[in-house]
């Protein structure tokens, strides 16, 4: 019974985001929409390649791109954008036919937001990663002092302003953090300051999970949390209803969350997914696919019962 209702979802997910497609458009879908993270400089990665083929998803948002020494990009702050594992970990992606989506920033490490002094320092270095991978989309995880400085802040918002007029066809995401009621004081400011610099990202991403003791569902939590992001968005850009929806996104973690008292089940993953093709969300995605299997002694995962890649699997239905 609990196969037919996975099988009933994936059908239902893939329905909803048919309507939102253009006819014909499947080799056109925004490498965004359904692209779960993988972090190469953690735990026990599974291979690129098999989250493709395997998990099949179209692409996968390799993570993260920090500062080294001064205003210059490199994996984790350390590993050189050419000739080391990630870039290796790109090629493998796009042999077995995925895309990648290259994720800037996240919790920890040196971001390029606060070491590059200047905004067209920070496009520069922004830019220096497209280009060196020919990418078509990129995320923007803001956290830490990127978030919480408002000079930090005004500069990613009008660096990545830069990147887009260059680059018009450059998809990208912000993604942040998030209360159950939305985005929380600083996130709200982001939004204002992108606003004002002239930025339309492609989406705009919660992570709506760390709560502390949620007071109801991960999928309810997470719900009014898109929400409350949708209220915002309409009100500092002054967007429709449905365009703000279509510009929304939401990036969840699989299986226990850090906070010991939340737990996002593959039920529950799978619900969110219906309710984000009801609302033709422009992104859904979760951290990480290094957990996306059942637990051993040596690897990061989920703390839950589940089959590998039971939840990247999940999310290329969203996408189909």
């Amino acid at each position: 019974m609990i196969v037919a209702m996975r099988a009933a979802l994936v059908a239902t997910i893939a329905l909803g985001c048919a309507v939102v497609m253009p006819a014909g458009a499947a080799a056109a879908q925004s490498p965004l929409l359904a692209s779960p993270y993988e972090y190469l400089g953690w735990g026990d990665p599974q291979p690129p390649g098999e989250v493709v083929r395997v998990g099949g998803v179209e692409s996968v948002t390799l993570a993260f791109i920090l500062a080294d020494h001064g205003c210059h990009p490199a994996w984790d702050g350390q590993r050189p954008l050419a000739g080391g594992r990630d870039e290796a970990a790109i090629d493998e992606i796009r042999a077995a036919g995925g895309e990648v989506v290259v994720s800037f920033g996240g919790w920890s490490g040196a971001k390029l937001g606060a070491r590059c002094k200047s905004v067209n320092e920070l496009a520069a270095a922004y830019e220096a990663v497209v280009t060196a991978y020919s990418l078509k989309a990129i995320d923007i995880d803001i956290e830490a002092h990127e978030i919480s400085s408002a000079a930090v802040r005004a500069r990613v918002a009008q660096a990545l302003a830069l990147v887009q007029r260059r680059h018009p066809e450059l998809q990208i995401s912000i993604t942040f953090a998030a209360n159950e009621a939305g985005p929380e004081a600083a996130q709200r400011l982001l939004i204002a300051d992108a606003a004002a610099a002239g930025l339309h990202p492609y989406a705009w991403t919660v992570m709506p999970f760390d709560f502390g003791a949620p007071r109801t569902t991960m999928f309810a939590a997470t719900r009014s949390a898109v929400e409350g992001l949708v209220a915002d968005l309409v009100a500092d850009y002054g967007l429709s209803e449905a365009e703000a929806w279509s510009s929304s996104g939401v990036s969840t973690m699989n299986g226990r969350t850090d906070q010991a008292s939340e737990t996002v089940t593959v039920p529950e993953f799978a619900a969110m997914l219906a309710f984000a093709a009801e609302h033709h969300l422009a992104r859904m995605s979760f951290w990480s696919v290094n957990r996306d299997r059942a637990c051993s002694e040596d690897r990061e995962c989920s703390h839950i019962t589940q089959t590998p890649l039971e939840f990247t699997q999940l999310l290329a239905g969203f996408g189909a």
